[in-house]
């Protein structure tokens, strides 16, 4: 059966975003005395949107809820105002996006990023009009690996979940596009590595962005 759509995630699969969102969390942590993490700490504390990154971030006395409610609030806040600061589309995407524009697949990008800094970030930097469907996080029980909101992008765009790919960089990504019933690929130059997509379900992994298109030709 050919492909006809490709659900994107963002962070991490199509956009770097991994520096803003570093920056960010280290100054309202240095803000309030306490410790900061490399950016490469960064890249194991996404894919569960940002409220969860804020708990991993924080010491473990300080993630009852109330306290990483607050951080969180303050952190939102924060990178909403410089969450294109540094970000950018990694090697090749936009060319591989343009690619696929062409053939006339249906395209959407999926992420667990808060919806409006996914639209602010996407909209900013890639070719938005391009994908039917932009979405981010609006509600906590639809986040991923929940595969509610990639079917129903899957519904919206007229395409049957086992005519789409799912391409992310998480295992969370990978374990969304199974529990959606859509081929599940997984990219290297995100924040995680090969032995946790395959782990999660990947079927195919790409080691660059014009690898994709070997599923079409």
């Amino acid at each position: 059966m050919p492909f006809k759509g490709i659900i994107f995630d963002l962070d991490g699969t199509l956009l770097d975003t991994i520096e803003d969102i570093a920056d960010s969390m280290n100054r309202v942590l240095r803000e309030n005395d306490l410790p900061t993490h490399d950016t490469e700490a960064y890249q194991l504390f996404t894919g569960s949107g940002i409220k969860n990154m804020v708990r991993k971030a924080l010491p473990e006395s300080h993630r009852d809820e109330a306290t990483i409610q607050a951080y969180f609030e303050t952190m939102y806040n924060l990178y909403k105002e410089n969450c294109v600061n540094k970000t950018k589309p990694y090697d090749g995407i936009t060319d591989m996006l343009d690619e696929l524009a062409s053939r006339n697949l249906k395209l959407a990008i999926l992420s667990n990023k808060a919806d409006e800094m996914t639209q602010k970030t996407a909209r900013a930097l890639l070719p938005a009009e391009y994908f039917d469907i932009i979405s981010g996080l609006t509600d906590e029980a639809l986040k991923k690996p929940n595969p509610q909101k990639a079917l129903q992008m899957s519904n919206d765009m007229g395409v049957d979940p086992k005519e789409m790919i799912y391409v992310g960089d998480t295992d969370v990504d990978m374990q969304t596009a199974s529990n959606a019933g859509m081929y599940a690929v997984g990219v290297l130059w995100g924040f995680r590595g090969e032995e946790e997509l395959r782990a999660n379900g990947a079927q195919k992994v790409l080691k660059n962005s014009s690898e994709l298109m070997d599923l079409f030709d």
